[in-house]
């Protein structure tokens, strides 16, 4: 036997005994002050906010949920979708950085090694799958998640689960509609349901459905009910729909409004103090607000997962040896080779470095490190590699000179005699992230606890603490973008250096899409997006030739930003539609300055006989689906890989709906010059449902469908000599 109830519980359900019946037991066994500390934090909310306010968000787990008497473990919750952030950790590129690699492998891998380093640090559920939509590119947080999709979203977001949960638990937020990040606890999104289960869920319905342990609700509201208090998503869509059978937590601090309302939705564990819960439940369930019956099946339902996934998170636990070890390190560089995306070249790149004698490097980004926002996702790494060590690291016998680029003649005149010119511009923390300010949260004090004599002094300290080592340890501001363009410094940089030298490469630095009216005057430019630890060695290596551009846009980059929908970061109002990213400019004829799914390569590829294999030889699952092949070859001169995209669409319908969708893609392995690969593209019609509301269900409806298997989505309007749709096939649904 265990040494407690629920480890006796845990060794029963690894021998095929139920989870819920076993978790119910242990809830009728606690006393009735043990069942209301089961729903939220364990940690008291103002020492727990001192330290948060003093920077020690990363320096352990933040826990809830658990019952010391009978053993029941809760959670230890940590943070990032780029690694861990209880460091020192493995620091990979932002989430929009690999969705651009379209690499669900490469993927799996990072969560895989993300796992192992939150385990050796003892988290048990990891919150970094944010999969929120990118519908605009000035959110804030559009770096941490994946891009304007929601079928690449929500593929890559499982595939991160997937690799997170063979150690602990994973948890995927923020559930749902939360793309605006400066009103994000004040706006009210309103969307028709349509809408809301064909553009804004797919991706989470995705990850829920491959297994993920846990989902996170999101601070704003939705058609006027805040999410954490919402039981049409937290129930009725999430557990009743999609069959969802693990826990919610909150967001943090201000996730819910109402105690008894959030129970009754679905909300499983406020996170991460005694807040709103610890001051008002036991009065409500008193009132009868809220039942004792309610309250057992959300503990039930915590109870039940962590039994569920007690095994593997006990049978992972690795030593400290794994934290940035030599092996994630190199996932790290993979990451970032595969990331960067090639948005234009006359010929300048790669880079010889036999011939090169002198070259320029300009900006202060080349010599800083920059490696995204500091909110809740930073991640502190032991080292990073900054494009300047890189560059003088892989050239020991190329004189390597930098200037930080404020002085503008110095820096053009630097360039003289110089080979190239690489200018790294972009952005940091301080212009888009997580926003942590309290401006717009006045009218959310009232939810804070009394505050006690002792609180003042509490506070004093961690503002203090949070100052004392220059700011390092603190969260930065971050928040919305309110242009799409870079700094007017950055953009006078790039036009005088241009203007100076002959051959002048950008660099460009950011969390999603950049308006770029300067580009025609350079001769090359990257987006790096934040490239991690390692990323200064991956820009060294694709300037370099050593590494060919794989990079493909998760997003569309537009001419101008209002081709794009509405975007207001003070918006505490705003109605949502399913026209973004390049759904909108395909409905409005307008063409983007790149489109989703664009990259270059310094070799070609041609994708040729597109046919459609035989349903039948594809074990049937409980939707429609088909297997599209593609041919790729290399038809270049050097290696490289890339990505064949397949996007679907209903040839003639009388609902209103998009004409062509991304279902399926697949990236290569590296193909030599000449050689070619047939690759097999399973698709799922689900991507082109649309939802029923009178039966509550997702319809694929009848009709011919046609898919088109291109390097971008911009290639979908290509057609052959007698005007016909190339790389296309059909495929009837009746």
């Amino acid at each position: 036997m265990g040494v407690s109830m629920f480890s006796d519980a845990a060794e029963r359900v690894g021998a095929g005994a139920d989870s819920l019946g076993e978790a119910q037991a242990i809830v009728a066994a606690m006393t009735s002050a043990e069942r209301l500390e089961c729903l939220d934090g364990d940690t008291d909310f103002w020492p727990g906010l001192a330290g948060m306010i003093g920077g020690n968000y990363g320096d352990g787990t933040h826990n809830g949920g658990s019952c010391a008497r009978l053993g029941v473990p809760g959670i230890a919750f940590s943070d990032g979708p780029r690694g861990s952030v209880m460091g020192p950790a493995t620091c990979f590129p932002v989430s929009m950085a690999r969705g651009a690699a379209w690499d669900r492998d490469l993927e799996r891998r990072i969560g895989d090694a993300i796992g192992l380093e939150l385990r050796a640090r003892g988290a048990t559920l990891y919150g970094g799958v944010c999969v929120n939509l990118l519908r605009h590119p000035a959110w804030g947080r559009a770096q941490e998640t994946y891009g304007e999709d929601p079928f690449l979203v929500g593929e890559m977001g499982a595939a991160l689960a997937h690799g997170v949960q063979n150690h602990l638990m994973a948890c995927v937020k923020h559930f749902a509609l939360n793309s605006i990040e400066n009103a994000r606890f004040q706006v009210d999104v309103t969307v028709d349901e349509r809408v809301l289960h064909e553009v804004y869920l797919p991706h989470f319905r995705r990850i829920v459905q491959s297994g993920i342990a846990s989902v996170m609700s999101a601070y704003n509201s939705v058609n006027g009910e805040w999410c954490g208090d919402n039981r049409h998503l937290l129930t009725e869509i999430l557990r009743e729909q999609w069959g969802f059978n693990g826990f919610v937590i909150s967001d943090f601090i201000f996730g819910l409004r109402n105690a008894a309302a959030s129970v009754r939705a679905g909300l499983d564990i406020e996170m991460p103090y005694r807040m709103v819960r610890h001051q008002h439940l036991a009065e409500q369930r008193a009132r009868g607000e809220i039942s004792q019956a309610e309250i057992d099946a959300s503990i039930a339902r915590t109870v039940a997962t962590q039994l569920r996934f007690n095994a593997r998170i006990s049978a992972s636990h690795p030593d400290d040896s794994v934290l940035a070890c030599t092996e994630h390190m190199a996932l790290a560089r993979e990451a970032a080779h595969k990331s960067i995306v090639l948005l234009r070249n006359d010929g300048t790149l790669p880079l010889d470095p036999a011939a090169l004698r002198r070259i320029a490097v300009i900006g202060a980004l080349a010599a800083q490190p920059n490696l995204g926002d500091r909110g809740s996702s930073r991640v502190t790494p032991p080292s990073v590699v900054t494009p300047l060590d890189a560059l003088r690291a892989a050239l020991p016998h190329v004189e390597v000179v930098h200037h930080d680029g404020v002085d503008l003649i110095a820096a053009a005149e630097l360039t003289t005699g110089c080979d190239a010119a690489i200018v790294i511009v972009g952005y940091t923390y301080a212009d888009e992230g997580e926003y942590v300010g309290l401006e717009g949260s006045a009218h959310l004090q009232p939810m804070y606890p009394p505050r006690g004599p002792e609180v003042g002094d509490l506070l004093s300290d961690a503002f203090a603490r949070a100052a004392g080592d220059g700011g390092r340890r603190a969260m930065g501001r971050g928040g919305d973008r309110t242009s799409l363009r870079l700094s007017p410094d950055h953009e006078a940089l790039i036009a005088t250096v241009s203007a100076a030298h002959p051959r002048t490469i950008v660099a460009i630095m950011s969390g999603s899409a950049v308006v770029m009216p300067w580009i025609d005057d350079v001769d090359a430019v990257l987006m790096v997006w934040y490239p991690g630890m390692e990323g200064g060695h991956a820009l060294a290596d694709l300037l370099l030739g050593a590494v060919s551009p794989s990079g493909h846009l998760p997003f569309t980059i537009p001419t101008d930003e209002a081709h794009l929908p509405h975007f207001d970061p003070t918006d505490t109002a705003v109605t949502y539609d399913r026209w973004h990213g390049y759904t909108k400019l395909r409905r409005d004829g307008v063409a983007p300055h790149f489109p989703f799914g664009f990259g270059l390569s310094y070799t070609a590829f041609e994708l040729t006989n597109v046919g459609l294999a035989d349903p039948s030889d594809v074990p049937a699952p409980a939707t429609i689906t088909a297997t599209i092949t593609v041919t790729v070859t290399n038809t270049g001169h050097v290696a490289g890989s890339h990505v064949a995209q397949v996007y679907g669409g209903l040839m003639a319908s009388e609902l209103v709906r998009a004409h062509w969708l991304l279902v399926g893609f697949a990236r290569t392995d590296v193909l030599q010059p000449g050689e070619a690969v047939t690759v097999h593209v399973r698709v799922s019609l689900d991507a082109l449902a649309v939802w029923r509301p009178a039966h509550q269900d997702l319809w694929i409806e009848p009709g011919e469908y046609r898919f088109a298997a291109v390097s971008h989505s911009g290639e979908l309007d290509v057609h052959g000599p007698a005007g016909e749709a190339i790389n296309t096939v059909l495929y009837a649904v009746h």
